[in-house]
C-alpha cells in the first residue's frame, strides 16, 4: 500500500513539473521554476507584462531583453506558453540573416570536413630490414630412433 501511495505522489509531482505555465498569468515563482529563467529574466518578463499582456511569441521576444528565438524554444520545451500556445520556432518569427553567424557556421563545417579526412599514410623513414637467412642444417642434432623392443620380448 505504501508503494502505491509513493508511486501516486511521484506521478503527481511529475505531472505538476511538466504543467504548462502561461507567461501572461504566471507569478515570479512560476517563471523561476522554468529551466533557463532566473530571477533577472523573470523580473524583465513581469516588468514588460505590466505594460500589457504578451500577444504572441514574437511580441514576447521583441519586448523582453535577452530573449531570442533560441531561448523562446527552450522555455517552450520546458512548458512555457503564451496564451496557451507553445513556441513554433522559425515559423513564428522570421529569422534575420546574420552574415557573421553564417560565416562562422561555414568555417565550422569546413573545419569538421578537414578533421574528418584521414591523414595520409607516412612513408617509412628507412627501408625494412631483411630477415636473417635460415641455417642450412638444424642447430640441434636429431634424436636416434628408439629400438623396437616389442619384437624381442615375445
Amino acid at each position: 500500500m505504501l508503494k502505491k501511495i509513493l508511486a501516486l505522489v511521484a506521478m503527481l509531482y511529475a505531472a505538476a513539473s511538466f504543467a504548462a505555465v502561461d507567461v501572461n498569468k504566471a507569478s515570479a515563482a512560476d517563471l523561476d521554476g522554468i529551466k533557463g529563467i532566473g530571477p533577472t529574466t523573470s523580473t524583465r518578463i513581469l516588468d514588460e507584462r505590466k505594460k500589457g499582456n504578451f500577444k504572441d511569441w514574437n511580441d514576447f521576444i521583441e519586448r523582453v531583453k535577452g530573449v531570442g528565438e533560441g531561448n523562446a524554444a527552450k522555455f517552450s520545451a520546458e512548458g512555457m506558453t503564451i496564451n496557451g500556445t507553445p513556441f513554433k520556432g522559425a515559423a513564428a518569427a522570421p529569422a534575420k540573416a546574420d552574415p557573421k553567424t553564417d560565416a562562422k557556421a561555414d568555417a565550422k563545417k569546413k573545419d569538421s570536413k578537414v578533421a574528418a579526412m584521414p591523414a595520409p599514410a607516412a612513408a617509412p623513414a628507412t627501408p625494412a630490414a631483411k630477415p636473417a637467412a635460415m641455417p642450412a642444417t638444424p642447430s640441434t642434432p636429431a634424436m636416434p630412433a628408439a629400438p623396437a623392443a616389442s619384437a624381442a620380448k615375445k
